[in-house]
């Protein structure tokens, strides 16, 4: 549907469809009562690993704390059966000293929040300066914030035009577009959101649901809106987008619902990290933890998984 300035919400959920909000609660209910038997939970656990985009952003960042979450992310755990992590989701002026770490003969690649995050309420002009500024410095990877003032006044063809700009500033860097699904209030808002934005994004880059900023952060049933937006967009389009859920997941038992929601919803083409990620900052820790207890019959303590970074 090509918008106009003046297309109307009801115009355009006429054409995508709406949310059945009592449907999608009890689809998501089910994920969570899935019997996973042992070999399948450890395969999903090293999945989860990979998929993982180890995050910090603080602004009590250092090198200093970067080098040290650069360095987990490459070797998570002391097991070659593990693998490195996706990325490490940093602030822009972070990505020149995890470059400077991690080379670029690596598979963990560097990803830089932008666009005035976590608020996306600076100046385009800025906004794309800051997205250039990461990408020279050695960004792999772009998560952008959309200005959810524009989206929630109506102005969506403005949204998607912001989202052009910024892929256009990307290059060859991935873009991942969050759309805090927090701010959006309901579920129709964030079906419409996904598809505004991956109506403008490209084959690989992905809509991410949140910053981790604000109360309201990823939950299985807003991922599984999204979701369901990117296999109906695949089926009219063809168009492969990917998805991160991010904020709020914090144990291996959350990562693996969130896998079976996307097996069940999307298929294994999405089961990799160039599909899907989880943006976190203290996953990774419980997800080791349970690979350990899963091949040896051992819980260790929690902090026996920070020796090389601070437990984020």
């Amino acid at each position: 549907m090509v918008l106009t300035q003046s297309t109307p919400f009801r115009s355009y959920m006429d054409t995508i469809g709406t949310v059945d909000r009592v449907g999608i609660e009890e689809r998501v209910s089910k994920f969570t009562t899935r019997s996973i038997k042992r070999k399948s939970k450890l395969w999903g656990l090293y999945r989860a690993v990979s998929m993982v985009d180890l995050t910090t952003l603080e602004g009590k960042d250092t090198p200093g704390r970067i080098a040290s979450l650069c360095s987990k992310a490459q070797r998570p755990l002391k097991d070659s059966d593990v693998p490195s992590v996706a990325a490490v989701c940093i602030y822009p002026s972070m990505v020149a000293a995890a470059r400077k770490v991690l080379g670029t003969d690596t598979d963990v690649r560097i990803a830089s929040v932008a666009t005035s995050f976590p608020s996306g309420q600076a100046p385009l002009s800025s906004r794309l300066e800051e997205v250039r500024n990461a990408v020279a410095d050695g960004a792999d990877e772009i998560d952008m914030v959309i200005n959810r003032g524009l989206f929630l006044s109506g102005a969506f063809a403005a949204l998607q035009d912001e989202i052009s700009t910024v892929v256009e500033a990307c290059g060859r860097a991935t873009l991942k577009v969050i759309l805090e699904v927090g701010e959006l209030e309901t579920f129709d808002n964030i079906r419409l959101a996904s598809f505004l934005a991956m109506e403008r994004i490209r084959p690989g880059d992905f809509i991410k649901t949140s910053t981790g900023k604000t109360p309201v952060n990823a939950s299985l049933a807003n991922h599984q809106v999204m979701i369901e937006a990117i296999r109906d967009f695949a089926l009219g389009t063809g168009k492969v987008i990917s998805m991160k859920p991010a904020g709020g997941i914090k144990s291996a038992k959350q990562a693996l619902h969130f896998l079976v929601a996307v097996k069940e919803t999307l298929g294994d083409t999405w089961l990799d990290n160039r599909h899907y990620r989880f943006g976190a900052s203290t996953l990774l820790n419980d997800l080791l933890r349970q690979i350990v207890k899963a091949k040896t019959g051992n819980y260790q303590a929690p902090y026996a998984f920070s020796d090389s970074s601070e437990s984020y």
